[in-house]
């Protein structure tokens, strides 16, 4: 298997120096980039799936979590907001959402009195609506009236990867949330509900243009290093400005990617891992034996979704927009299943593999479709055929071919993934 993972990443390092050979450094470096955010994100499903058994078919809402994140922590700060009556509305309806909390919460406490059954629930459900009521007549005006003067709340000011950190909490939270209500559920349900709760989210981001100008867009998101225009201004040509930039930014997203790599492979060589094995395997088993199986579900679905916010947020900040229409489920969460099926679930090496991998064929795909369409339509006219129309297009529309291409070889001749788990018995 060792002989196997190094071949195979030889094989990588080869296709990556001929795309660099091709098409320039500059674009490969964007590339790989960007494909070290989708690994960070790839192992996060793998946490969720390859180490718990969880279908979790959201993932395109906690990238656009993490996004909106790294806005709201590095764009600059807005201070006609700042100058308004903005900040002290929206206290109040934090203080509403927090006074909400505390009423659903007492009541779901309420059988600690003997309020129990059907008065419960009929208490449960009007603390419900009291908390909606309440918050809905803070926030609509603090919306209102926002939007009305200065636009958008706008940023901290902060540093990219602070946003970046506060991208995987927020995810974290949410995805604590989320598991509450249901890991209890079973698998395909499961992925049923992440799914709508993923487009809950998107529609979220997309309409309080108060906190994240919806589709207005925000941009330029700054870059935790030196952006190609400041090493230019220093002097620098252009072409060594981009490599340098963004060579610098690709140095920083392999030691993030390194770090998590490290942590996760610890973790998952010990004890911990070996009760994740074995309740992904056979949960009413590891029950049986003391285990308590949702939360520790709740446990991995959290780790996982931490690493899909911070890997939005690195994405978010490369490209320096935030763009919640931009966000579509077969780039941001069938693309993430593809990396691992292809990778190898419940192995990490598998999971950057696949993530890697995958990104490249996606992004070159397309170019290479072009250029032969090109070819084909230049030899066609040649001998009287006509051009193929709409190139472009169809160049475009190959991604998805091709991707479906290699997910059929992959299942044919690796089922368990090019790099498969291997799972080492003791005793």
């Amino acid at each position: 298997m060792i002989r196997r993972s190094l071949t195979l990443f030889a094989g990588l390092f080869v296709l990556i120096l001929v795309i660099g050979w091709v098409l320039g450094m500059p674009f490969t470096s964007s590339r790989l980039v960007e494909a070290a955010a989708y690994a960070l994100i790839a192992m996060g499903l793998n946490i969720q799936w390859g180490y718990g058994g969880l279908f979790n078919f959201g993932i395109m809402g906690f990238l656009m979590v993490g996004g909106a994140a790294v806005t709201f922590i590095s764009y600059p700060a807005n201070p006609e907001f700042w100058h308004s009556d903005g900040p002290m509305m929206l206290g109040r309806a934090l203080l509403a959402f927090a006074v909400g909390a505390a009423i659903v919460i007492a009541v779901r406490r309420a059988d600690r009195i003997g309020i129990t059954g059907r008065w419960k629930g009929v208490l449960t459900v009007l603390a419900w609506f009291v908390a909606y009521v309440l918050y809905r007549s803070q926030i609509d005006p603090a919306a209102a009236y926002i939007e009305s003067t200065s636009g958008w709340v706008g940023g901290l000011g902060g540093h990219p990867v602070l946003g970046w950190l506060f991208g995987g909490v927020l995810a974290a939270g949410i995805a604590y949330v989320i598991g509450k209500i249901c890991l209890g559920l079973r698998t395909d349900y499961l992925a049923i509900a992440t799914i709508g709760i993923s487009e809950i989210v998107r529609a979220l981001i997309k309409n309080m243009d108060w906190l994240t100008r919806g589709t207005l867009t925000v941009s330029p998101i700054p870059w935790p290093t030196p952006l190609p225009q400041d090493l230019q201004a220093g002097g620098m040509g252009m072409d060594q400005a981009l490599l340098l930039s963004r060579g610098g930014f690709l140095l920083l997203a392999i030691v993030v990617l390194a770090i998590v790599m490290w942590l996760i492979n610890r973790a998952y060589g010990g004890p911990w891992g070996r009760m994740m094995r074995a309740i992904r395997d056979n949960h009413v088993a590891a029950a049986s034996m003391g285990k308590n199986v949702t939360a520790r579900q709740l446990e991995i679905f959290v780790f996982g979704s931490v690493l899909m916010g911070i890997g939005g947020a690195m994405l978010v900040s490369f490209v320096q927009i935030f763009d919640p229409s931009s966000y579509q489920p077969i780039n941001h969460t069938f693309l993430i299943w593809v990396m691992i099926i292809v990778g190898g679930a419940g192995n990490n090496w598998g999971a950057l593999f696949g993530a890697v991998l995958i990104w490249l064929i996606w992004v070159i795909s397309e170019p290479l479709a072009r250029a032969i369409f090109e070819t084909v339509s230049l030899w066609s006219t040649q001998i009287g055929w006509g051009a193929i129309p709409d190139i472009d297009v169809r160049s475009a529309q190959m991604r998805v071919f091709v991707l479906g291409l290699v997910i059929t070889i992959a299942l044919r001749f690796a089922p368990k993934g090019l790099i498969p788990e291997v799972v080492r018995r003791e005793g």
